[in-house]
């Protein structure tokens, strides 16, 4: 998984000295070309899909939770019977995964060894990784397009499972959804289009932040430090020790087409036309409209781990809500739009805010950036602020989502 922002095609402003006139003309011209590089059509919908990518993302996973818990409720309702008529009670396993303190400290470093192999075997491992990559892209795009579909199929279907035997149980719409996630992979590896790819990154996005939980604020502040800390040496850093920017060569390096491969080894190189190379779904990329040449990089990384802290902030605006808890009494209450402003909106407006950092960084420094330096701050800082004003950063850090009973005292 790939991190930073990288931007090409941006050329500089040659800057002609034998007049003042022409200096001024030229100084113009160049805050004109810088602002509009900023606003570029790339940028734009780098910002923006990536938002959507994260607010969709969180809203799905409580969607999911809230689906789930209404099933235990109706179990836990059907067992009352099962145990009466002594049939057994089935018991669900939980969809979501949780990570913990330990995976918090292991993950960047996991991260770097991944990098590392990626970086130094990629020519003799490229088959794999893009076998691999396509097959856990599939699934993702898969449950991306699961809304769709079943909006499209329920006036065909009663909404009845089909039996696949030891494969499980499936509605029409999943498997009209994961029908369309294979051809759209497919045309992906005849074409190696651009638009194919980032499909495949964007329900990567949404299945990571839907799938995957943060327990607490501890957890979150850990591995997003961490991550910053990965993020920063291997952009930064990386170059001093392998003589070139490790991060943006795995990101941007393409890897030779399955098929062309099988063809080669089968000798049908005059009969199959030579495939694309394909860039692997480590990434959004997005050309600009305009400028031909130009365009746009947004790790995967650095949509997800920020994602998955905003989809904590939502869970836990959400379930502060349900149980009716309330601040700290020793605290005053916030007065104005800091009443109404919730978690999630101020880590999802500081997420704006460090994406938009980011982007005039890149244009400043005419360098690939690691987009985490400045997301992290900007989403991390000020909820842990808004947090310590609300009375909540006490709860947040350790237990945020369980109900802490009150004591019950007589009063004499």
């Amino acid at each position: 998984m790939s991190h930073g922002i990288v931007s090409g095609g941006a050329g500089a402003a040659v800057v002609d000295s034998s007049s003042l006139n022409a200096q001024s003309a030229t100084t113009e011209y160049r805050e004109v070309h810088w602002t509009s590089n900023v606003m570029d059509s790339s940028r734009v919908s780098t910002c923006l899909i990536s938002m959507l990518l994260i607010v969709y993302g969180s809203f799905r996973s409580l969607n999911i939770e809230q689906e789930a818990r209404e099933r235990e409720q109706k179990k836990r309702s059907e067992s009352m019977m099962n145990l009466l008529t002594g049939e057994p009670v089935e018991q669900e396993t939980s969809k979501f995964a949780t990570l913990d303190t330990m995976h918090a400290l292991c993950l960047p470093l996991g991260a770097s060894v991944s990098l590392l192999v990626m970086f130094f075997f990629f020519d003799s491992m490229q088959l794999l990784f893009a076998v691999c990559t396509a097959i856990i892209a599939t699934v993702a795009l898969a449950f991306l397009l699961l809304p769709m579909c079943q909006y499209i199929i329920r006036p065909c279907t009663d909404g009845n499972r089909i039996s696949f035997g030891i494969c499980g149980r499936f509605t029409a719409a999943e498997l009209f959804s994961f029908a369309l996630s294979v051809s759209i992979v497919c045309i992906w590896v005849l074409t190696g289009h651009w638009l194919l790819m980032d499909a495949m990154g964007m329900g990567l996005c949404v299945a990571f932040i839907a799938f995957v939980r943060l327990p607490s604020l501890k957890v979150s502040t850990l591995l997003l430090t961490g991550l910053l800390i990965y993020d920063v040496f291997w952009v930064f850093f990386s170059s001093y020790i392998f003589s070139t920017n490790v991060m943006v060569k795995v990101a941007t390096r393409p890897a030779d087409n399955p098929v062309g491969i099988v063809a080669r080894k089968l000798n049908l190189g005059g009969i199959v036309k030579e495939p694309p190379k394909l860039n692997l779904p480590g990434k959004l990329v997005f050309p600009s409209i305009h400028n031909s040449g130009h365009f746009s990089m947004l790790g995967l990384g650095d949509i997800v781990m920020p994602g998955l802290l905003l989809c904590f902030v939502l869970r836990y605006d959400a379930y502060k809500k349900s149980q009716g808890i309330t601040t700290d009494p020793t605290l005053q209450p916030p007065k104005g739009v800091g009443s109404r402003l919730t978690y999630f909106h101020c880590s999802l407006l500081g997420y704006f805010l460090g994406l938009l950092t980011a982007t005039v960084s890149s244009e400043v420094f005419k360098a690939a950036q690691p987009a985490l330096l400045y997301l992290v701050p900007f989403t991390l800082l000020p909820l842990l602020t808004m947090a310590y004003l609300k009375g909540d950063l006490r709860r947040m850090w350790s237990e945020p989502f369980i109900t802490q009973q009150p004591s019950k005292q007589l009063e004499v």
